[in-house]
């Protein structure tokens, strides 16, 4: 069974190192190419996008993909709703990895928004210290608000991409632990934390050290996705691949 893996995320990486161990599966990882510096995995991986959902479907019928899996951020949508388009188009079964949202724990003081325009107008009017975790793809729109102070962590570097006068960057990949992230946050003296809902582990530690300090935090829902088949994590889509593979029984009669 050939399987296309649409990737970047952990979940994409525990995906592949869970089918290795099972034969018959003939497994490509696809990279949007955001990263400068993927981590290195154990199947062929292609780097760069399809051309739309055309051109997926395209590569779906040409290399003949028996199994699309959809294993990309939560706020990737535009790549979400392309999978689905293609493998409607291409007649190809498509299983979506789709991480649960965090959901709002007593003691956390959170403001729900839509998109990070919402969260430029939800810091308001009066300077304040901004973590800021939103990605460095959508870190530009805070120029807008140039009266507040910056810590952005970003996977890449930040470069030009947020021109403010008071920022300080910061390089770095997750996981990030309770204990660190309320450690940076003190240090720093942030006054209000700016992310993204994306779920899984490996964030998390941000939100519980807001909890903790009592800080405010202005945090984005994930979009809308069309409705597909879905597992929650890895392990589930190792589970509905492999058992999709096998062979079903016969029936005899009696």
């Amino acid at each position: 069974m050939r399987i296309l893996i649409l990737g970047g995320t952990t979940e994409a990486s525990a995906l592949v190192r869970g089918l290795l161990p099972h034969p018959g599966l003939a497994v490509t990882l696809s990279l949007a190419g955001r990263t400068a510096n993927p981590a290195v995995e154990a199947v062929p991986t292609r780097v760069g996008g399809f051309g739309g959902a055309e051109g997926l479907a395209r590569y779906l019928r040409d290399e003949a993909v028996d199994r699309l899996v959809d294993a990309t951020h939560p706020f990737a949508a535009r790549i979400g709703r392309n999978a689905s388009d293609a493998a409607a188009a291409a007649g190809v079964p498509l299983l979506a990895i789709r991480r649960p949202a965090w959901a709002r724990a007593p003691g956390d003081l959170w403001n729900e928004v839509e998109s990070v325009a919402d969260c430029v107008a939800a810091l308001g009017a009066a300077p304040r210290r901004v973590f800021l975790t939103v990605g460095r793809m959508e870190v530009s729109a805070f120029a807008a608000a140039p009266q507040h102070e910056y810590v952005v962590r970003t996977i890449e570097p930040l470069g030009d991409a947020l021109p403010v006068p008071r920022l300080t960057a910061i390089r770095a990949r997750g996981p990030f632990d309770e204990a660190a992230e309320t450690a940076l946050m003190r240090d720093a003296a942030i006054a209000v934390l700016v992310t993204k809902n994306a779920g899984g582990a490996a964030t998390y530690g941000k939100i519980a050290a807001a909890r903790q300090l009592r800080l405010p935090v202005v945090i984005v829902r994930q979009p809308w996705k069309p409705a597909v088949e879905t597992v929650a994590d890895a392990a589930g889509a190792v589970a509905r691949l492999v058992g999709a593979g096998r062979p079903h029984p016969t029936l005899r009669g009696v």
